[in-house]
């Protein structure tokens, strides 16, 4: 079997004299006709050869544009559950200027019976992409050089860069050969291995930890391949809780030694790393946020930051503060974590924030955008095969109502994020609208009434202080419910509600 690469040069006519390294040659693009012409005649005698290629071969692959024509009969005959071999395909073919030169309709019978047997055919079906592929990146590298000869005036340098790693990427998952149908014998074999996993662990659940338990009851931990949104309105808590959750992850990873947790990948598209380290660092030296803001801080606090400072820089914690991302520059980052350090874990602060890209035309609404955007993540999700969580804002419908809950209808651009998400969770602080809701007495009320209205209110209040909730309204594998925890906004700490604290 001969292959020509883009290494083989064809020498044209030179003028006497010139030297041999300056001579003017041409590259053929990659390409091997003997695959080809092996592989169609291996189905030309035996259609069930095509069974072995269908799923991955296309006709546009073919470098000859006869052979591709030939491929394309072949599909369109086998499709319709008819016999595809050189008798009757000679109908198609007997005026056909691309066969004609190379032999008219006889050249089916040639390549027929030029075929030792139909062994080779997914291995010719494969060189044959594999060179479809890389006359395909020739193409690519040429059209990037052109357009950055003579780029248009709106497109920066970044956008061609972001272009380039969609076609890369759309180019690499073209044809994937992986996939296809698992025999139960092997799914029931997965499914134990995760019961296992899960009995051995002390936690007693099959996905990544959260480190609140009433979550990971509820929840099982975090699932491979799952999409979860985490939503709710301003102040209640959303980036924290987040922050809580991937923390704890990453800190479970590196106290178990790989055992418990994973590696997180964070994507803060609102604050920057700084500010996140910062919250973490606030929480782990219990020293008030709001203190560090202000520069109100002590000696003794800067040698609680750096006793936090030291055990937390082992953590396999990664921050990527890039603001306006785009789903396919989020993608190749993501995939680029997992492969240089590894990933388990991904969370996105918050959708919203992220865009379509260059894809999406100007015109284009944002309920489609959202909806490109959704797909895209739980594509990220069951490609990488972790659990991706993404926060997500919720519409002003929840202030209208009395009772304050949110439901899945207030989901802003609701649609495509309820119907591509495992999981649904919204976070819920009582306390906050208490605050902002102290009664007042009314004209027409006695000091009596309005004494027993404030009372209640401040028993609401009690009851309310320092506890969150975190309503599951939707969940793919599991109950939906609520499940109640304890908030510290001092310190923006999310815990477990039993959980004895006394802040500084």
């Amino acid at each position: 079997m001969t292959i020509t690469f883009d290494n083989a040069l064809t020498t044209l006519d030179q003028p006497p004299g010139l030297p041999a390294e300056i001579e003017p040659s041409f590259r053929q693009p990659p390409h091997n006709l003997e695959a080809e012409q092996g592989l169609l005649g291996a189905v030309l005698i035996n259609n069930r050869a095509h069974e072995k290629v269908s799923e991955f071969l296309r006709p546009i692959h073919f470098y000859d544009p006869a052979h591709a024509r030939i491929f394309e009969a072949i599909q369109k005959k086998i499709d319709r559950n008819e016999i595809a071999n050189p008798v009757t395909l000679r109908n198609y073919f007997q005026h056909d200027q691309d066969l004609a030169e190379i032999g008219g309709a006889d050249y089916l019978n040639e390549l027929a019976v030029g075929v030792a047997g139909i062994f080779n055919v997914e291995d010719y079906g494969r060189t044959i992409h594999d060179l479809y592929l890389r006359r395909e990146l020739i193409e690519l590298g040429e059209t990037v050089v052109n357009e950055n000869y003579a780029p248009e005036f709106d497109v920066t340098a970044k956008d061609q860069i972001e272009q380039a790693e969609q076609r890369l990427y759309d180019l690499a998952t073209v044809g994937d050969f992986e996939g296809g149908f698992v025999d139960f014998k092997a799914a029931l074999g997965t499914a134990l291995s995760m019961a296992q996993d899960a009995y051995r662990r002390d936690s007693h659940i099959s996905g990544i930890t959260t480190g609140l338990t009433d979550m990971d009851r509820k929840l099982g931990g975090l699932h491979p391949s799952d999409l979860l949104i985490l939503a709710g309105r301003p102040s209640m808590g959303k980036t924290a809780l987040a922050t809580a959750v991937a923390f704890n992850a990453a800190k479970a990873y590196l106290v178990s030694g790989g055992r418990d947790g994973g590696k997180v990948g964070f994507f803060s598209l609102e604050m920057s790393a700084e500010q996140l380290a910062t919250r973490i660092l606030a929480d782990q030296s219990e020293v008030a946020s709001e203190k560090i803001r202000r520069g109100d801080l002590r000696q003794e606090d800067f040698g609680r930051f750096s006793k936090a400072a030291a055990e937390l820089e082992r953590l396999p914690f990664f921050i990527d503060d890039t603001p306006a991302l785009t789903i396919s520059a989020l993608r190749t980052r993501a995939r680029r974590l997992k492969r240089q350090h590894g990933l388990d874990m991904l969370v996105i602060d918050y959708l919203q924030l992220l865009s379509g890209g260059a894809g999406m035309r100007s015109n284009d609404n944002r309920v489609q955008e959202v909806s490109m955007i959704t797909r895209g993540l739980k594509a990220i999700a069951k490609e990488l095969d972790i659990p991706v969580i993404a926060l997500s804002q919720l519409s002003r419908a929840v202030e209208q109502r009395e009772d304050k809950r949110p439901q899945l209808a207030d989901l802003r651009e609701s649609g495509s994020i309820e119907q591509d998400a495992d999981v649904v969770m919204f976070v819920y602080r009582e306390q906050y609208y208490l605050e902002r809701a102290q009664p007042g007495r009314r004209p027409d009320e006695d000091e009596g009434k309005f004494n027993e209205r404030h009372a209640k209110w401040m028993v609401r209040c009690e009851e309310a202080h320092n506890t969150a909730e975190v309503i599951i309204g939707k969940q793919r594998h599991g109950p939906i419910g609520t499940v109640r925890l304890f908030f510290d906004g001092q310190f923006t700490r999310f815990a477990n509600l039993d959980t004895t604290y006394t802040g500084g």
